[in-house]
């Protein structure tokens, strides 16, 4: 039986009160990786974070930890090149990973980013999750299904984050949610829930920091 992937439910206080809980602790900056020996010890669990260039993933990550500089956002695409990790005390990585669709980036350091992510997603044992992030304005891209055709390959579960929900009319949301639910009917990792978002309004952060609190 295929899956409909519906809209994430509304948790209950007690599970938002996990995600609030986690992420009413400081969370750092580690370290930028720019290759497999720069990764930090395994020894926390990890949730990445990935999406097209300039998709809203600095800014997701922002509003989950209550931090506004953490995660720096730009207008350039591929201007991350690195794999950034985020310390939740005593828990977890927030893991942001280079945006791709790199309009401005050189072939050979395209090809490094490519290298290095598919490193990462195959051989990482401490990740739990991989957050697909998709503009709610534009679905699902070539780009995004090359990245969930890359975890599927990995065996990594991915859920898709449709992100700045508050950019698009009401009436268009469900067109989107169509094409998108399409779309995953052809990854077999992908997790049968979409969560929506808006960063600038706070749309959906508590039920993403809940969902994260729960990867135990």
């Amino acid at each position: 039986m295929k899956l409909s992937f519906p809209i994430y439910e509304e948790l209950d206080e007690k599970k938002k009160e996990l995600g609030r809980l986690l992420f009413s602790k400081e969370t750092s900056f580690v370290k930028g990786v720019v290759d497999m020996p720069g990764l930090p010890n395994p020894d926390k669990i990890e949730v990445c974070f990935s999406g097209r260039s300039n998709v809203g993933k600095s800014s997701l990550i922002n509003a989950l930890t209550g931090r506004k500089g953490l995660a720096r956002a730009s207008n350039t695409p591929g201007r991350t090149q690195e794999i950034n990790f985020f310390s939740i005390p005593d828990n977890h990585y927030l893991v942001d990973l280079p945006g791709y669709g790199y309009a401005n980036a050189p072939i050979k350091v395209v090809e490094k980013w490519q290298n290095l992510l598919k490193r990462y997603l195959a051989g990482r044992q401490s990740l739990r999750r991989a957050f697909v992030l998709v503009d709610s304005r534009h679905g699902v891209k070539k780009v995004d299904t090359e990245i969930m055709s890359m975890l599927d390959s990995s065996a990594v579960t991915f859920q898709v984050v449709l992100t700045k929900l508050d950019k698009v009319k009401e009436k268009d949301r469900e067109n989107i949610l169509k094409q998108v639910r399409a779309s995953l009917q052809k990854h077999p990792a992908a997790f049968p829930e979409i969560i929506l978002t808006s960063s600038e309004r706070g749309w959906g952060i508590p039920t993403l920091r809940s969902i994260i609190a729960m990867l135990v």
